[in-house]
């Protein structure tokens, strides 16, 4: 009997958990990262480790930025990770965990911990991560999980998504400790980063329609007023 979880049972669990409607703008986001997540779960070679929890957890916040109501922000989050069967409060804590390490680190460090050349008190677990996936021929890459790498590199050094050679070579020397594939983590942080841009603009052009539309409200209103004290007035006159 096969018991694993289709695409539509985990759609289902999702809307199960949140019930809301999703805003038009975010709902494509929504599906995506909900099918994504999906087919990695479900992938035999898969296992969690917080990295990946990084990804999920940044690229949710970053693709979702804006969301109204923020209650139901923290419900759809919610609601996909329970979709996978997994607990959103540990992705949650793990990514918040990575974060504070990163802040307390320079670039360089970083990359020799990412690249397991240096060693950081207190985060041996989380490199017995990275050293597990560096000697796994069948570790699960997902671009998800390659969003996290980049997340602390960014973290560290924000100036590595303005600088496309200086992020390049960066990311080379993960993949190359990591035994990642080069071109395949570099596409993905690439269209990663192209697809923020492109959200960012959406959310402005949205941004800009209701502006317009709520100046029309107002300048319709104000018209209307108009012609009901000049009709008033020449009433009053007309007595």
């Amino acid at each position: 009997m096969n018991n694993i979880r289709t695409v539509s049972d985990t759609k289902k669990s999702f809307y199960n958990f949140h019930t809301r409607p999703i805003n038009s703008i975010y709902n494509r986001v929504v599906e995506e990262l909900l099918v994504e997540m999906h087919l990695i779960s479900v992938n035999t070679n898969y296992s969690y480790n917080p990295f990946y929890a990084l990804g999920v957890v940044t690229a949710f916040d970053r693709f979702m930025q804006g969301y109204s109501p923020e209650q139901d922000k923290i419900s759809i989050f919610n609601a996909l990770i329970q979709a996978q069967e997994e607990d959103p409060n540990k992705y949650r804590a793990d990514a918040k965990g990575l974060e504070d390490i990163a802040r307390q680190m320079s670039v360089s460090d970083m990359l020799s911990w990412i690249c397991l050349s240096n060693n950081i008190d207190n985060t041996q677990h989380l490199q017995d991560y990275l050293r597990g996936i560096s000697e796994n021929s069948k570790f699960r890459y997902s671009r998800l999980f390659a969003i996290g790498l980049f997340t602390l590199l960014e973290i560290v050094d924000t100036e590595l998504i303005k600088e496309q050679d200086k992020r390049t070579e960066a990311l080379k020397k993960v993949c190359q400790a990591l035994n990642l594939l080069e071109e395949k983590l570099l596409k993905d942080i690439d269209l990663y980063l192209r697809n923020l841009e492109r959200i960012t603009q959406a959310r402005s052009a949205m941004k800009d329609t209701l502006e317009a539309a709520k100046k029309k409200r107002e300048q319709r209103r104000l018209e209307k007023d108009k012609i009901s004290s000049t009709a008033n007035n020449t009433s009053e006159d007309s007595e």
